[in-house]
């Protein structure tokens, strides 16, 4: 069976060509995925009874993914789902919403890739599930449909996508582009290039093809630490010498695709947050025009704990002084375990009680 989302307009031409339909049977198509949400190929009354049929014979398919728990913030700005794809995986997305003076929200899906993740940063509910499988590139798309559904009775659409939930997009490299494409091309979801971010806890030859892939997708790397040694200690699967190898990646992807490149940084009390540590990273980073997005750890099931709001003041201004621009990231949904580093596909951990992670792998 093929999903109707895996195909690009040009393969579902291609598809609906040799069943002998007519052309604009695909936009018909294309217009019932990405425009009007329609989530299974009875509900396609467009297309003839005996076109459908025709599909399903060659093998054709368009499935949803099913809702096991769906949770929203206390403010109503971010919500949580736990979704059981076709073939059986349960993955844990999220809708976090901005409001914006004068017109509607922006609206960021925050996809996973993978079930489970195999990098096994230790602060992160994700990385402490394990690794269970890649998840194809129809099924990251549907989790933005997903969204895409609930938001369009409210007037409002999906702004943004961040690959940034559960796993390691670049460890999933083929299944994450072609979602990309998909989410990106005009015919399909048609959602600009820019307003998407592929997030990576640091694979740099994966971060070089996709430099290469003429993409004006935003990279972020996972870092949190400013020296090899600490970072293997948060990064079991780090290499030797990841802090240099993921700098230099992100410079050559700069030079690339023209895209300012972020860095994570995931502040953790006692471990990667002192005055030292922000000194040293400011020195990596000065005149590398990277931006640093500091992120004080969410709770998770780990020992680890976050730092004071001071020590997160101070640790800015640090690397503010040493020339590098660095915010703290706004977390939502930390109360209903949607927050970076908790997101994991429990149940218990879908409905915002038991340990869970969010946005970011590693």
């Amino acid at each position: 069976m093929t999903s109707l989302l895996r195909l690009s307009p040009a393969e579902l031409e291609e598809a609906l060509a040799s069943l002998n339909a007519p052309r604009y049977r695909a936009d018909q198509v294309l217009q019932a995925l990405y425009r009007r949400g329609i989530d299974s190929l009875d509900a396609m009354t467009q297309l003839p009874g005996e076109l459908r049929e025709r599909m399903r014979e060659a093998g054709l398919a368009l499935e949803a993914p099913a809702v096991i728990r769906e949770v929203a913030s206390d403010d109503g700005e971010t919500t949580k789902a736990l979704l059981a794809l076709p073939g059986g995986t349960t993955v844990e997305t999220v809708l976090m919403q901005y409001p914006r003076s004068g017109r509607g929200p922006r609206s960021t899906v925050c996809v996973s890739t993978q079930a489970g993740c195999a990098m096994g940063c230790v602060f992160c509910a994700t990385g402490q599930m394990g690794f269970e499988r890649n998840i194809p590139a129809e099924d990251i798309v549907a989790q933005v449909l997903h969204f895409q559904r609930l938001l369009a009775p409210r007037g409002e659409h999906v702004t943004n996508v961040v690959f940034m939930g559960m796993g390691e997009p670049l460890a999933n490299y083929a299944e994450t582009v072609r979602a990309v494409r998909q989410l990106t091309d005009p015919r399909a979801f048609d959602l600009a290039q820019r307003a998407i971010t592929v997030s990576t806890v640091g694979i740099p030859r994966a971060i070089d093809r996709l430099a290469a892939e003429k993409l004006q997708v935003g990279l972020a790397i996972s870092l949190h630490a400013p020296d090899d040694a600490l970072r293997r200690r948060l990064v079991p699967t780090a290499r030797p010498n990841s802090v240099r190898e993921l700098l230099d990646a992100g410079r050559r992807y700069f030079r690339a695709t023209g895209r300012r490149v972020s860095i994570e940084y995931a502040l953790i009390d006692g471990v990667n947050d002192g005055p030292g540590q922000a000194r040293a990273l400011g020195k990596l980073l000065r005149g590398a025009g990277m931006h640093v997005n500091l992120i004080p750890l969410n709770p998770t099931a780990g020992p680890f704990a976050a730092p004071s709001r001071r020590g997160v003041r101070e640790f800015r201004r640090i690397l503010t002084e040493a020339g590098v621009n660095a915010t703290v990231r706004i977390e939502k949904g930390a109360e209903i375990a949607a927050a970076c580093g908790q997101l994991r596909t429990d149940v218990d951990a879908a409905s915002g009680r038991g340990s869970a992670a969010s946005p970011g792998p590693g």
